[in-house]
């Protein structure tokens, strides 16, 4: 019986950056940020990956606002 192979993981970059890796989840993709530039948006479901990419690349905008980084106690 033949079964469709899983959907893999994709890389997403913005420009020459590795921005995150977008993982296949039942409800869409999980982003885990491969760069403090983009922790914003690390654990963040999206419905496909071009959506993800799409939130990466608007963080790199001039004036994007970045997501606060925790503070090291």
């Amino acid at each position: 019986m033949f079964q469709p192979a899983p959907a893999l993981a994709r890389v997403i970059e913005i420009g020459e950056v590795a921005a995150g890796i977008a993982v296949p989840e039942d409800r869409g993709v999980r982003f885990f940020s491969a760069s403090r530039d983009f922790d914003g948006l690390d654990g963040m479901l999206f419905r496909n990956p071009e959506q993800a990419a799409r939130a990466a690349r608007d963080l790199t905008r001039p004036g994007a606002r970045k997501a606060p980084r925790p503070i090291a106690v």
